[in-house]
């Protein structure tokens, strides 16, 4: 829940100003109207709470912690909702399938989630209803796609299509996975070789040195000091790691800190650019699917915000939700936002006249993704060789401060 401040006037011209909790700005506006179809909302706008670590900082981490408490592995999920599909192609009915889900099921969490919601079915909840009693494993995303498709009687289709967007999402997880493996893999080595040349090899070096009462050079001593701090302060060190990663964590779930994260990392060169080219794919592809299967405008945007994971495009999304309850149009609302391109705004504002929004939001996607796998193979050609010279460089640099003063011994000699 986020809270919203707001300012209204009555058929009267009376002013009033409040607070209240709404799930967004759409829901706030609803509950102060209510009945009262006099009253005007002269301002409505979200709460800046970022560092209120009491209220929404708390709720924030117990969500957190809850979806990780019942979190399903993405690949899972994406089975079950195709099996799903395929099974209502197949003409079962939903708690047929769902028994049969459950049975089959191999993640104990999501199969005991699935006996629970066919129970559920079976005292006459619907399929929404049903998994929206397990928000921890489903996601706003998945529940509203399933109830659009039951009023619009296009169930079936629906889940197909959903099921093609996880799948399109596991295709991209398991790309960017791909891509980091083999870096962090290096840096973690390079990690582990300085660790122990710091703590093992460097020390019995100095040792050495220190018998034969050689002069070292200035680089070699500064080495060796580093090591010997190292030595003295490695727990501090690992404690003060571990801490800063808390913190950073626990401060990340603030709203404000988290956009500042965002817009920093959108104006990192290469990463920046292919994290907001992934922000687009989303949100196109997200966009077509929920107006394909009869969700709301409104509701889309909505539930987008959730889902893009950058917090500037986020608000964007939401301001442009609220422009668009105004009566703007979808495509001047997003271009007001100034973080949506122009092809994007094109094809959106083509759409609006043709009737094919989602059609066209869907191409959007389809082309943007085409630039993130492009993107994603081109860095991954490119970094590999950038490790190796540079692990290559720093195991060199500090052989050569090691071994440097052995080389003058042997001239002297």
């Amino acid at each position: 829940m986020a809270l919203f401040t707001y300012l209204i006037r009555n058929a009267e011209g009376n002013r009033t100003e409040g607070e209240i909790e709404a799930t967004n700005i759409i829901e706030a506006g609803d509950l102060i109207r209510g009945e009262d179809d006099n009253i005007t909302i002269v301002k409505l706008e979200e709460k800046d709470t970022s560092f209120d670590f009491m209220g929404p900082f708390l709720q924030r981490l117990n969500k957190k912690l809850t979806r990780y408490k019942h979190k399903v592995p993405l690949n899972s999920m994406v089975f079950f909702i195709r099996q799903l599909a395929t099974m209502f192609t197949a003409g079962l009915t939903i708690e047929r399938a769902m028994h049969f889900l459950s049975k089959e099921e191999k993640n104990k969490r999501l199969s005991k989630t699935l006996s629970e919601t066919e129970m559920d079915i079976r005292r006459g909840l619907l399929l929404s209803d049903a998994l929206e009693r397990h928000p921890g494993v489903f996601s706003n995303l998945i529940i509203s796609l399933v109830r659009a498709g039951e009023v619009s009687g296009k169930l079936t289709s629906t889940l197909e299509e959903l099921a093609i967007y996880m799948e399109y999402q596991a295709d991209t997880q398991r790309k960017v996975v791909s891509a980091l493996f083999y870096p962090v893999i290096i840096l973690i080595t390079l990690f582990g070789a300085l660790l122990f040349m710091f703590l093992k090899i460097i020390p019995q070096f100095a040792d050495v040195y220190d018998s034969l009462g050689a002069e070292l050079p200035m680089f070699t001593i500064m080495i060796i000091n580093l090591s010997a701090w190292i030595q003295t302060n490695v727990f501090s060190i690992l404690s003060f790691t571990f801490l800063f990663f808390v913190v950073a964590w626990l401060l990340a779930m603030t709203d404000t800190i988290r956009f500042l994260l965002d817009k920093f990392y959108l104006m990192v060169p290469v990463f920046g650019n292919l994290i907001r080219l992934n922000v687009l794919a989303r949100f196109a592809k997200t966009l077509g699917i929920l107006l394909n299967a009869g969700v709301s405008v409104l509701e889309s945007f909505n539930l987008i915000s959730k889902v893009v994971e950058n917090r500037v495009y986020e608000l964007a999304l939401k301001h442009a939700a609220a422009d668009i309850e105004n009566g703007i149009n979808i495509s001047r609302a997003l271009k007001d936002t100034e973080v949506f391109p122009p092809t994007i705004i094109q094809l959106i504002s083509t759409g609006e006249e043709t009737g094919e929004i989602d059609q066209l939001a869907l191409k959007a996607a389809d082309f943007y993704t085409k630039q993130v796998n492009a993107i994603v193979d081109r860095i991954t050609s490119i970094i590999e060789p950038i490790l190796l010279i540079l692990v290559g460089a720093i195991i060199l640099v500090i052989l050569l401060a090691t071994y440097l003063p052995i080389f003058q011994i042997g001239e002297a000699f």
